[in-house]
């Protein structure tokens, strides 16, 4: 098992990934090389950074990649604002992948601050 496999942020953000990817298979098929796809890229990349990060040999390098991941997460919620204004996310769903991205913002947010603890 890869150090990163262990850690329920990186867990929950498969699980984000994942409800990203469901609700973006209703989208309009015009919009598959535009919102659909940067939307799935952005949660993808949550767990991806997490994983990369991981293999950092410094807590500090380690925690640079943390903060890509959280910045993906808010860039898939400002996303979710934008499709749903655009009628391709009904207010559930929004507030499904908001309540996702609240947790794993926080979880993100812990472990940055453990990886920048001295030790």
């Amino acid at each position: 098992m890869f150090r990163f496999e262990k850690l329920d942020v990186w867990q929950k953000a498969i699980v984000f990934a994942d409800s990203v990817c469901a609700v973006t298979a209703t989208f309009p098929s015009d919009e598959r090389f535009g919102l659909t796809n940067q939307m799935r890229r952005a949660s993808v990349s949550v767990s991806s950074n997490i994983a990369e990060g991981s293999g950092r040999s410094t807590n500090p390098d380690f925690a640079r990649f943390v903060e890509i991941a959280y910045a993906s997460v808010m860039e898939v919620v400002s996303q979710c604002y934008i499709a749903h204004r655009q009628k391709m996310l009904g207010d559930d769903q929004v507030d499904t992948i908001k309540q996702q991205a609240d947790e794993l913002a926080r979880m993100l947010s812990r472990l940055r601050n453990s990886l920048r603890e001295p030790k």
